[in-house]
């Protein structure tokens, strides 16, 4: 056990700074407002943390840190509740933890210096309480890559992103408009608290990210030359060794790339160990395009028209014959997302900002088909941690607030950001309103709904004790009839209570409603055919 704790140790990065933690005082300016310095932290009126940072890498981590010591401690805690729930079986948990550790024993050699030393002045302020995990400079290398191992190793549909981008004439004015979901689902409490950060590095360009806190990683952003970047995951194989995370890699197109040529330049140069899709926005080329990785190559998509739609395949000629990204897309639900999203920017053209919000929350099929609330085939799962919209030609970009991409969309002018030195914030003028089907009985009864079917996942994957009524049974199945989730998880109830005939009842009425996938669709045939044998 030693040689295998030394053999998977991450040695710290060589730091010639002479700052540590208590070289920094936290000053509170008011409730929920936090200053070091130049850089702050705080939360704007409707629950989004708003944080700027500025200087070299190792102190603006150190400060980082101190700012959001509490927020990171949040979501390391609503992290590994949910990979508890995720994974309840410990001594498999034990395991993976040992291979991840395994795994990803080399991967600071695959990190730029500058992350690493970033990183390692955010983990200092990391918490105590999950030692037992590894340091605190070892879990949260390994929580930047979690998004990659979990979409590669586990296909828990965690991960599963729709965006777009349009110019010319699908666009208002003519300019860049770009729209993104990211449907990365850890549990609600995960995405409680959303963080926007707004960085000027001492080296490279001012950008702005929208993620949670303790990710120095990118996932959606856009910086001040009017350059995007926003993740899709896609289908991996199995990997084999770590090499650099896929948020790392945008981070770094993001604060030195100004165009796309500089950001094909740099994904070109490092290794990935998934397969994902970077949708790269331009305001100095007016276009967008889909940088295409995976561990073995790279392709770049650019569309023939003004519009480009990325869900999670592939579409550029070096995965055209690629055989994982043939099944992904038969056998997922990306290609009905795909379709979906062209039909409905065909129906919303010329596309503004407040269209795009709209299609970013459209919860229907294809042709309107009523698909049920939560469908994966929905442009709007409701899972989603954030929605993000850009107009990179005006450096201006607007983030969702909760719930999910149905609260206010947020609106900041980053060149207004960074010229006052983060004095100056939203734009209030420019704010999208919520989407009044929060205010809605159907919002709340999809909300209780989605409680129950917890509950109900918890009682047949951890066989946490969980009563149904006949009258709550009649209510869940109320609160969203047209779904085959809900069946579905009747199905899992009563198997699990060893009620076959009862599960097999629901599990075949599953299969009268649209499920997500061919993926899903066989995967409820199995759980039929397992009440077969058990009657």
């Amino acid at each position: 056990m030693a040689w295998f704790i030394w053999m998977i140790r991450i040695p710290e990065p060589e730091i010639k700074s002479t700052k540590n933690l208590d070289s920094y005082q936290r000053e509170q300016i008011g409730p929920f407002h936090y200053k070091v310095g130049n850089c702050w932290l705080k939360r704007n009126d409707r629950g989004v943390w708003e944080m700027y940072l500025e200087g070299s890498p190792y102190e603006r981590g150190l400060i980082y840190g101190i700012l959001s010591k509490e927020l990171m401690e949040k979501q390391e805690q609503a992290f590994v509740d949910q990979i508890n729930e995720l994974i309840p079986n410990t001594a498999f948990l034990q395991i993976l933890k040992g291979f991840v550790g395994w795994f990803n024993r080399d991967i600071d050699e695959y990190i730029p210096e500058e992350n690493l030393q970033e990183i390692f002045g955010v983990s200092q302020s990391f918490s105590s309480q999950y030692d037992y995990i590894g340091p605190k400079f070892y879990r949260i290398l390994n929580y930047h890559a979690a998004h990659d191992i979990g979409h590669a190793l586990t296909d828990l549909n965690m991960v599963g992103c729709t965006s777009f981008s349009v110019n010319g004439l699908r666009s208002i004015d003519s300019t860049l408009l770009i729209g993104r979901n990211f449907d990365f689902y850890m549990g609600d409490a995960f995405a409680e608290d959303k963080l926007i950060v707004f960085v000027k590095p001492d080296q490279g360009h001012a950008f702005a990210s929208y993620a949670w806190a303790g990710l120095t990683g990118v996932v959606s952003g856009m910086n001040v030359k009017g350059l995007t970047v926003t993740l899709n995951a896609a289908k991996s194989d199995i990997p084999y060794a770590a090499k650099a995370p896929i948020s790392l890699l945008a981070r770094e197109i993001l604060q030195y790339a100004s165009n796309i040529d500089e950001a094909m330049e740099i994904a070109q140069r490092r290794q990935t160990f998934v397969s994902e899709s970077l949708l790269i926005g331009s305001a100095s080329d007016n276009r967008s395009v889909i940088i295409e990785k995976s561990p073995k190559k790279m392709g770049l998509y650019q569309p023939s028209t003004s519009t480009l739609v990325c869900a999670n395949h592939y579409q550029s000629d070096t995965f055209q014959r690629d055989s994982v990204n043939i099944r992904n897309m038969q056998d997922s639900d990306s290609g009905y997302r795909h379709a979906r999203m062209q039909e409905l920017l065909e129906q919303a053209y010329p596309l503004n900002v407040s269209k795009a919000a709209s299609i970013l929350r459209n919860k229907k099929g294809i042709g309107d088909e009523s698909i049920g609330l939560g469908n994966p085939k929905a442009i709007n799962q409701l899972i989603a941690h954030h929605a993000i919209i850009f107009k990179p030609a005006k450096r201006l970009l607007w983030i969702s607030a909760a719930p999910y991409q149905l609260g206010a969309f947020l609106a900041y002018d980053l060149a207004k950001v960074f010229d006052s030195g983060g004095t100056v914030m939203q734009t209030d003028s420019l704010r999208i309103p919520a989407d009044p089907f929060i205010r809605t009985q159907s919002f709340r009864d999809y909300e209780h709904f989605k409680q129950t079917r917890h509950s109900i996942n918890r009682f047949a994957n951890m066989g946490i004790p969980f009563e149904l009524s006949a009258n709550a049974l009649s209510r869940f199945v109320s609160q969203n009839p047209k779904s085959y989730l809900t069946y579905l998880a009747l199905g899992d109830y009563f198997y699990a209570k060893k009620e076959f005939e009862k599960a097999l009842a629901f599990y075949n009425q599953s299969l009268e409603y649209p499920t997500a996938s061919r993926n899903e669709t066989a995967q409820i045939q199995s759980k039929i055919a397992a009440c077969q044998d058990r009657l």
